[in-house]
């Protein structure tokens, strides 16, 4: 039966994974039909953002009193019932408005099932399952450039993913008995581990540095994976169409790497997977830097895509290790709530640039997270 629970869990990845990359693929499409500018899809991109970084900050204490199992549950669900409004809006405010329940839909169960992984498997199983939400994230643009080819709209391309969403529920929901007996680490004195206050998490050494190297991961991540469509279209001359196409590039490789890390931690530890993945970037946004053919630029992202995919899973994998197992829920929901705050601020702020300045800069813009980035995770590497 445990086995059987793993296949939910991977199934639940694809699920975190189908929404994500949906604004960024379809935006091309949405800006001009709802009539507002570009850098518009930066609002409701930091909506999501606000709504995950609070249920992230929760997430110790839904953990603790609904178990993984249902905080899952529910979460799937109303992260499709927010799909499902998307797929009926006609304005941008009713875009705001179901950004909500898309956003706290998002950080508990990312948080919660993240941190049951990292407990409970391999870092091996940590990198497939990030493959799996790897494949959601890359069906997304293609379901979405698929319908969009068609015709049929960037409202049908949302009802399209929001019911696969509410599949995807079902299972969870039939599922649920599975997870009964399976507990959170206990404390130092046997006893249930007790949800620890933001002061506290914060004062544990380490902590806030791996906040600032979350915070520039999905910073750079979310923002390649918003803007990358727009940028193919508006700086490397490809049609909406094609760009939501070539845009899924990057999550393609992130969905390939994180396949082939799986294999490949089996040889390196999660410090040494991050400095790989990490200098894969910085060639990746070499090449999207350089002047050349669409190609390049398609290439370019794939690489990009490809050394994000053992960041994530490798840095989670590692949280139990580096703070221990009673207080790796607690940690792991902070960080999350730091990498929704890059998620929130970062693209928002290349957005007001590519309106101001121009979008040809998303290279160089990714480039800066990606040394910060690099810089905090040599602190955290040092000190262990």
């Amino acid at each position: 039966m445990f086995q059987f629970l793993l296949v939910v869990i991977y199934l639940s990845f694809i699920s975190l994974g189908l929404p994500d990359a949906l604004l960024g693929s379809a935006w091309p499409s949405i800006y001009p039909e709802l009539g507002v500018p570009v850098s518009y899809a930066g609002i409701i991109s930091m909506i999501i953002a606000l709504g995950t970084i609070f249920s992230s900050l929760q997430s110790d204490r839904l953990t603790a009193r609904l178990g993984t199992g249902r905080v899952t549950a529910g979460s799937v669900a109303m992260t499709a019932a927010a799909l499902l409004g998307f797929s009926v809006c006609r304005s941008f405010w009713g875009l705001c408005l179901w950004a909500v329940p898309y956003g706290l839909g998002a950080g508990s169960v990312d948080a919660s099932l993240n941190n049951y992984v990292a407990l409970h498997y391999e870092s091996r199983h940590m990198s497939w399952l990030h493959c799996f939400w790897g494949i959601g994230a890359t069906t997304g643009p293609y379901v979405m450039g698929y319908v969009l080819t068609a015709g049929w709209g960037w409202n049908t391309g949302y009802r399209v993913i929001g019911l696969l969403q509410l599949v995807l529920t079902a299972v969870l929901v039939f599922s649920l008995p599975l997870w009964k007996g399976r507990s959170g680490p206990a404390g130092p004195g046997g006893e249930a581990a007790k949800p620890l206050t933001l002061a506290r998490i914060l004062a544990i050494p380490g902590a806030k540095t791996v906040m600032g190297a979350f915070f520039c991961y999905c910073a750079l991540e979310q923002t390649a994976g918003l803007w990358a469509a727009s940028y193919l279209t508006l700086y490397r001359g490809l049609t909406p169409e094609r760009a939501a196409a070539g845009a899924s590039m990057f999550y393609l490789g992130i969905t390939l790497g994180r396949l082939a890390s799986g294999f490949v931690t089996m040889k390196l530890n999660d410090t040494q997977m991050i400095r790989l993945g990490q200098g894969i970037v910085a060639a990746g946004l070499a090449a999207l830097l350089l002047p050349g053919p669409q190609g390049l630029a398609l290439a370019g992202l794939a690489l990009v895509g490809l050394g994000c995919a053992p960041i994530y899973p490798c840095t989670i994998h590692a949280t139990p290790a580096r703070f221990g197992a009673d207080r790796s829920q607690a940690v792991i929901g902070v960080q999350m709530a730091a990498a929704y705050v890059g998620t929130c601020a970062m693209p928002p702020i290349f957005g007001w640039l590519a309106n101001h300045l121009t979008i040809a800069l998303l290279p160089v813009y990714l480039l800066a997270l990606l040394a910060v980035m690099a810089l905090l995770n040599r602190r955290l590497a040092a000190a262990e």
